[in-house]
């Protein structure tokens, strides 16, 4: 198989808004949290989407701390961009804002680690191309994504022996 050529982090980049429904709301008026888990699902798989230009499944979903709510009325802002490749996965990083549409106050609801797996045609893992990092920004999310990983399969090997 010839090398793939590497694609810039940015390339990934997607951003959704969504304003925030009594459909998507609790008793409380705030969105439920498997909405907001939802939303960060899609909005990662298509930034994994994005890199890969193959069709992407969720692997895991790293812990999602709920930082503050999104309430009816407000919108949800998410970011997402693959953060590292490993061969045949890719981690995609996702902020989620809550922002006052009134007065554009926006304050942190969440952020989330997420793994994906790129399919061929036979649903098989496939390789994917390496992620291009130009930004020193980019460089930690990368080495922090490695890190990441790394605690992700020692954890997955732990539990294989019990």
């Amino acid at each position: 198989m010839a090398p793939m050529t590497p694609v810039p982090a940015t390339a990934s980049h997607v951003e959704m808004t969504q304003l925030v429904m009594p459909s998507h709301a609790n008793s409380h008026g705030t969105a439920f949290g498997g909405t907001v888990m939802a939303w960060t699902d899609l909005a990662a798989g298509m930034a994994a989407m994005r890199h890969a230009r193959l069709p992407v499944v969720t692997a895991s979903i790293d812990q999602l701390v709920f930082r503050s709510p999104v309430r009816i009325g407000q919108i949800a802002l998410l970011r997402a961009q693959v953060n590292a490749v490993f061969a045949t996965s890719m981690e995609v990083g996702v902020l989620v804002l809550t922002e006052e549409p009134l007065t554009g106050e926006q304050r942190l609801c969440c952020e989330a680690y997420l793994t994906f797996v790129a399919l061929g045609p036979d649903q098989h893992p496939r390789p994917v191309a390496p992620l291009l990092v130009e930004s020193e920004l980019e460089r930690q999310r990368q080495r922090e994504a490695s890190t990441r990983r790394a605690a992700r399969l020692e954890l997955r090997e732990a539990l294989r022996r019990k």
